[in-house]
């Protein structure tokens, strides 16, 4: 798919960064809608259906993260990039808890932006386009101890009781077990996952760990399937 083919939806209320971004994503050749509420952001996208949504966090109206948790309990899977202010951590780790896939922090690179939406948009593997046919992304069932991932439909199952997954998730859980018994370094896990070289903390991954673990009742101080190599990374066992 060229870039021409592509619609990025820009819900940012600032109208010096929301007009740049759409300069920038613009003459990467991507279409472009956007819209400056949270309140009227969540009907603008269930109408045009795009791609990958960057979505500001502090928003009239509505808040990102509220944006996020709507269209995710909605069954949503198209990637959502959150626009975060000041590096604050926790920022991100409610983004990435709300269901963003990924997040830039305000001021942002234009390369490190462009490198984001382009790993979001490579490793979506047809989220998008699932999205935009009504229909879920032919895949596996597989488990993980008592949980059973249902891949089709982005839910896991425990103990009788459903829970949906992000794209993000299932794709760290969908690797992780591929890869099951083998040591993997979070460098390579952000790189495959996340598809792009990490900027700054592994927070993220670290934080994406922690709701899977959830999801599959992994959490704990002592999980017994998704565990921590301590200063390596992660195993699935």
């Amino acid at each position: 798919m060229s870039n021409s083919e592509i619609t990025i939806f820009v819900v940012e209320d600032d109208a010096s960064i929301r007009f740049g971004l759409e300069e920038v994503l613009r003459a990467e050749g991507y279409g472009l809608l956007s819209c400056e509420r949270g309140d009227e952001a969540i009907p603008e996208i269930a109408k045009a259906l795009p791609d990958l949504i960057l979505l500001d966090v502090m928003l009239p109206g509505k808040s990102g993260y509220e944006i996020a948790q709507e269209l995710r309990k909605d069954g949503c899977r198209i990637p959502i990039l959150m626009l975060t202010a000041k590096g604050q951590e926790m920022d991100k780790v409610v983004g990435l808890n709300s269901g963003a896939d990924d997040y830039v922090t305000k001021p942002f690179s234009i390369v490190e932006l462009l490198a984001r939406v382009k790993a979001l948009l490579r490793r979506s593997n047809g989220w998008a386009q699932a999205e935009k046919e009504n229909k879920p992304e032919p895949d596996a069932t597989f488990s993980v101890g008592k949980a059973t991932i249902d891949a089709a439909n982005y839910q896991v199952t425990l103990r009788g009781e459903a829970a949906s997954l992000t794209p993000r998730e299932l794709e760290l859980i969908r690797f992780l077990h591929n890869h099951r018994g083998e040591v993997l370094n979070r460098d390579r896990i952000l790189e495959e996952v996340w598809g792009v070289k990490y900027f700054g903390t592994t927070r993220t991954l670290d934080q994406c760990v922690a709701q899977v673990r959830k999801k599959i009742g992994d959490a704990g101080r002592d999980p017994e399937h998704l565990v921590t190599v301590h200063g390596v990374g992660y195993k699935l066992v």
